[in-house]
């Protein structure tokens, strides 16, 4: 039951970060370059397009943990209970 209850707060919040990990990316991608972030399919030196995803994946991984993690902490200080595991499944 609290999957499903969790659910739509999970793909609204999966939204939510997508869209500021986005514009936080171009923001900090502002300070490396003064053109737009390479995609693979530009013709640009291989390097700079590396940077560019390196960036991108970190900033998007970080922000969807972080807006993750808060939408669970709310969803138990709503609802009184924990959606998902409680601790990580031993090797």
């Amino acid at each position: 039951m609290r999957k499903i209850l969790f659910t739509p707060v999970s793909i609204f919040a999966g939204l939510v970060g997508g869209l500021i990990g986005k514009k936080l990316f171009e923001q900090l991608w502002g300070l490396v370059d003064d053109e737009e972030p390479p995609d693979p399919k530009h013709d640009v030196p291989w390097g700079k397009v590396v940077v560019a995803m390196l960036m991108e994946g970190a900033i998007f991984r970080v922000v969807r943990g972080l807006i993750d993690r808060s939408s669970r902490i709310g969803f138990e200080r709503l609802t009184g209970t924990w959606p998902g595991q409680v601790e990580p499944e031993p090797e």
